[in-house]
């Protein structure tokens, strides 16, 4: 049943929102630059961040490692958290440096690399599973507030992180278009209508929701937990 629902929400998104094609970066490294600096805060300020690394010539492992924290935190202030953040850019950037660069880092079976970004300064499940999939190509599905929140008004009952991804793994085609579309059209979702008040007037599905909406939002400490 799972299976089946999932599949149905899939198309439907795709079918309402179209191919959103992300994660919208030029290298790797720049989706772990965009993971981090996302954390807590929208895309849109993260970008500005990612601009502004772009243009100072720090978009690459081996300089972002050797610059000091004052530096990038002036850089990514837009992304709010600047200082933790820069200190976590710094630190992964010496972490891939250590490992002997991305390829090599992404060389290592998957969980095992999983593993490796969880022991990651400020590198939580759903930032790690956002570098497996987007980064590193590996079907592991990153689980975020917007998806938490629209698995629960559909009435599943899993609500673990845990849970959530291994629902979502087991239901999908073993296809990275498919995981990498999910994922960015459930934000698209969540931007748009699964908001914490709900829009759901025009929303895709609205006929499967199946418990009360508004007393499934997820609580606003749940974004800070699983970064």
């Amino acid at each position: 049943m799972a299976e089946e629902t999932l599949s149905i929400v899939y198309q439907r998104l795709l079918a309402h929102f179209g191919q959103q094609r992300w994660w919208p970066a030029e290298t790797a490294f720049e989706v772990i630059v965009g993971a981090i600096l996302t954390q807590r805060t929208s895309w849109r300020n993260a970008a500005k961040a990612i601009k502004r690394l772009r243009e100072q010539g720090f978009m690459e492992p081996k300089l972002l490692a050797e610059a000091e924290p004052a530096q990038i935190a002036d850089l990514v202030r837009a992304s709010g958290f600047y200082e933790e953040k820069a200190v976590r850019l710094i630190e992964a950037s010496k972490q891939i440096v250590l490992h002997g660069g991305l390829e090599r880092l992404f060389d290592r079976p998957t969980e095992e690399l999983r593993m490796l970004l969880l022991s990651w300064r400020g590198i939580g499940p759903e930032t790690s599973d956002a570098i497996l999939l987007y980064a590193a190509g590996r079907l592991s599905f990153p689980v975020d507030a917007y998806t938490m929140r629209m698995v629960a008004r559909l009435g599943f009952r899993e609500n673990r992180y845990r849970e959530i991804k291994t629902l979502f793994e087991a239901a999908m085609l073993k296809d990275l278009v498919v995981y990498k579309e999910f994922h960015a059209l459930i934000d698209e979702l969540g931007k748009t209508y699964c908001k914490a008040k709900p829009k759901c007037v025009s929303c895709p599905l609205s006929d499967l929701c199946k418990i009360e909406r508004s007393r499934y939002s997820p609580p606003s400490s749940y974004a800070r937990n699983i970064n």
